[in-house]
């Protein structure tokens, strides 16, 4: 995916995927106005056609596999 190079406001627990509801990781600008949220899983399903009418896409599906700063080295 083509991530954001300007900067946006990270996504919280509080955004929701628009297809299914799931935390959203990522955030399209459609070139048309307005935004679309996606969970990683739709996000990548529809990337083909995503990329097409997106100004940009904030990718933040990273968060997903990365450990939290309060992880042990166990936990890790």
């Amino acid at each position: 995916m083509t991530t954001v190079l300007t900067p946006a406001s990270p996504l919280t627990a509080a955004d929701r995927c628009d297809r299914c509801g799931a935390q959203a990781y990522l955030r399209v600008v459609l070139m048309s106005g307005g935004e679309l949220l996606f969970c990683a899983h739709h996000g990548r399903k529809f990337e083909p056609e995503l990329k097409k009418i997106a100004a940009e896409i904030q990718d933040e599906t990273e968060r997903l596999t990365a450990s939290p700063a309060s992880a042990t080295d166990e936990e890790r």
